[in-house]
């Protein structure tokens, strides 16, 4: 027993000594950091209390706004990507020929970088859309990015066009999940169409769904590669996300401090949400 517990611990200790000089450490120094008026060059480093914390909620309008332009993109970002994603699990687990051909193509997006991606997708809207109005007359396709709506759009198909995939492919798992017998009860019992997805797939697809927007929601705060790709916030600041707020305050202007406060808030914000969501969606969750 005891050499047992001594190989637990063996293969535990690299992983935790990662998580603990990658996570845990770097956290509670960025904590200490959040309370003081370092740069980020500086050997001179000031304690400045809840300085930092009162300036971002009283005197800095970008922060908000980039806040306020993150939950919206969130709130339609998780909508697109898990309604979509189901909708392609529920294709692709027909049985067709092109199954896993449909399975390969969906996902391979979210194979490709960020950054590649949202450069990729800054040419498609400016070069390929201007070109389709130059030459369609299509005033749709004029300006694509060069407006805060435009830019909102933009950066919800690119960062929907990468994690849709991704999403199928969670929900194929909690689809292909729902035993045999279940069906068959069902249709026994006169089940079909869309009575069998309302009381049977639905239900028993709930854990799947609860992952797939945690995931989700979790991912779409910290999106930043796309964000500075393809907009790099512009224009004036109004596709400006939090996590290219931090960035920005951190690099350009040299406010490490302020940038850490910012960081715990966006902590402390995204946990709640999370968990939030975890707690009620689990409640909805069918054991079988």
């Amino acid at each position: 027993m005891k050499k047992s517990k001594k190989i637990f611990w063996l293969f535990l200790a690299p992983s935790g000594i990662s998580f603990l000089l990658v996570v845990i450490i770097p956290m509670f120094l960025g904590i200490y950091y959040s309370f003081t008026d370092w740069n980020g060059i500086s050997e001179k480093i000031n304690f400045v209390g809840f300085t930092n914390y009162i300036k971002i909620f009283t005197k800095d309008p970008g922060f908000r706004d980039a806040f306020i332009f993150t939950v919206k993109y969130v709130v339609v970002e998780v909508i697109i990507v898990n309604v979509a994603g189901f909708l392609l699990a529920l294709l692709v687990t027909k049985k067709l020929r092109v199954s896993n051909f449909l399975k390969s193509t969906f996902f391979l997006p979210n194979l490709v970088g960020g950054l590649l991606l949202g450069f990729i997708w800054q040419f498609i809207f400016t070069k390929g859309f201007e070109s389709i109005a130059d030459n369609l007359g299509w005033a749709f396709f004029d300006g694509w990015l060069s407006t805060p709506q435009t830019g909102f759009w933009g950066l919800i198909i690119v960062c929907s066009w990468q994690s849709i995939g991704y999403m199928m492919l969670i929900y194929v798992a909690g689809l292909q999940s729902i035993p045999q017998d279940v069906w068959e009860a069902g249709s026994i019992d006169g089940a079909t169409g869309f009575k069998k997805f309302r009381y049977i797939t639905l239900p028993l697809i709930v854990p799947a769904i609860t992952i797939g927007i945690f995931m989700n929601i979790s991912g779409a705060f910290k999106v930043f590669d796309q964000n500075l790709a393809l907009t790099n916030g512009g224009p004036h600041n109004s596709t400006q996300m939090l996590t290219l707020n931090l960035y920005n305050t951190a690099y350009t202007y040299n406010e490490l401090g302020v940038a850490q406060a910012k960081a715990i808030i966006f902590l402390v914000i995204v946990g709640i949400i999370t968990f939030t969501q975890l707690y009620f969606t689990k409640k909805k969750e069918v054991e079988m």
